[in-house]
């Protein structure tokens, strides 16, 4: 009669190695997955990032430049020249508009954008000041901030008329005119590359104005009641 032997043979050699070999491809794969994963997920912020940067800045325009206000300034000038408030170059704008009642802050604001190179790294930077000059005892803390950075190009271009007339075209400059231009192109390229389609906006130009135009009413309800005259008004 034989006895049956009972095997209590393990793995092999070879069979241990074949698996610890899977088992590093496997965490290979894994770690390689949650890499591209990670990498996507930041893609995916940095174009939502890219997105909202760009709504910002056209919301920025769309609110303020547009209406802007086609008023003179009489009354900062010695020789009492009259200067009209918007102004324009193809790195800098001057215009004049209003805040939204829910700022708080009533009156006319000048707006004036421009590029600013500091330590290597350019930015469009935007600076606010009141358009009246103070009352006695009143004080004024001068707001600039950075509208975008990283900025490697940046061109303003005005289409419009000296006279109103039909003989609109693109200009570098607007500049010791008498009326605002009706479109304004904005250009801005960035450093990292990131595509900005051209802003071309349609302001709402009417009358010019002066001091005189708000000895009776308020500036908003002046400029509100004259909505209808056209460009080169009086």
């Amino acid at each position: 009669m034989t006895k049956a032997v009972k095997s209590n043979q393990g793995f092999t050699l070879i069979e241990v190695l074949i698996a610890m070999t899977l088992l590093s491809v496997i965490v290979v794969l894994l770690f390689a997955s949650l890499k591209i994963c990670a990498q996507s997920w930041e893609q995916g912020e940095s174009k939502i990032t890219d997105v909202n940067d760009v709504a910002v800045v056209y919301n920025f325009f769309q609110q303020h430049l547009i209406s802007a206000k086609p008023v003179w300034n009489d009354f900062s000038d010695k020789d009492g020249l009259k200067i009209f408030a918007f102004q324009g170059t193809p790195q800098t704008l001057q215009f004049v508009t209003t805040f939204p009642a829910s700022v708080g802050r009533k009156g006319l604001q000048q707006f004036t954008l421009f590029l600013k190179e500091k330590e290597g790294e350019k930015s469009i930077q935007v600076e606010l000041t009141p358009f009246f000059p103070l009352a006695e005892g009143e004080q004024w803390n001068q707001e600039q901030v950075a509208l975008v950075k990283h900025v490697k190009r940046f061109e303003l271009s005005y289409f419009g008329s000296d006279t109103g007339a039909d003989d609109s075209a693109w200009q570098t400059e607007w500049l010791e005119k008498e009326n605002q231009p009706r479109l304004v192109k904005i250009s801005i390229e960035l450093e990292n590359g990131i595509f900005w389609p051209d802003m071309i906006l349609e302001l709402k130009v009417a009358g010019n104005y002066s001091n005189e135009d708000f000895d009776s009413e308020t500036p908003d309800d002046a400029l509100e009641n004259d909505d209808s005259q056209s460009i080169g008004g009086n």
